[in-house]
């Protein structure tokens, strides 16, 4: 028996799952890019990195070099994850990130962060726009420690999280 157009429609109506096919996977590919940026940034954070190694690390503090993964609660889609916080004055923070997506291609981006220390944890939350094709404003929510850094984003397409611990 052939489906009507209208029950063909019906088929992916509201609360549906449509099977993900080509474009939606080019469109993920495409909102992640711009998500993180390009990899224009990945050189100077490599740089960076690699500098903030050579320093010691404060025991009580959540500055400096930070390594974990990142994971989207929307599509499953995981990667490699390091970050730089650097303090940039009384509350505010500056969180770079250099991602891997498909293990193939990486991606840095930055977020200014308001800080809260609250007996040995810190706190944090900020937002940047990152353009229509991206989802437009992430949210970014989280919990530090000396040694873990945990945190959530949110967008118009994505929300996942960022799970981090120091280098070895």
């Amino acid at each position: 028996m052939k489906a009507s157009a209208t029950q063909r429609i019906q088929c992916f109506g509201p609360g549906s799952q449509r099977p993900p096919g080509l474009v939606g996977l080019v469109k993920a590919t495409v909102t992640l890019a711009l998500l993180l940026g390009w990899t224009c940034g990945c050189s100077t954070f490599n740089r960076d990195w690699r500098a903030a190694g050579e320093e010691p690390v404060a025991p009580d503090s959540i500055a400096g070099r930070w390594e974990g993964r990142w994971l989207s609660a929307v599509n499953g889609h995981t990667g490699r994850l390091r970050g730089l916080l650097t303090q940039t004055g009384g509350e505010q923070w500056s969180a770079r990130f250099h991602a891997t997506y498909w293990k193939v291609f990486r991606f840095s981006s930055s977020v200014e962060l308001q800080v809260e220390a609250q007996a040995g944890e810190w706190r944090f939350l900020g937002e940047k726009h990152l353009g229509k094709l991206a989802g437009g404003v992430y949210q970014y929510e989280g919990h530090a420690t000396p040694a873990e850094f945990q945190a959530t984003y949110r967008s118009k397409y994505d929300h996942g999280l960022f799970e981090m611990r120091r280098p070895e």
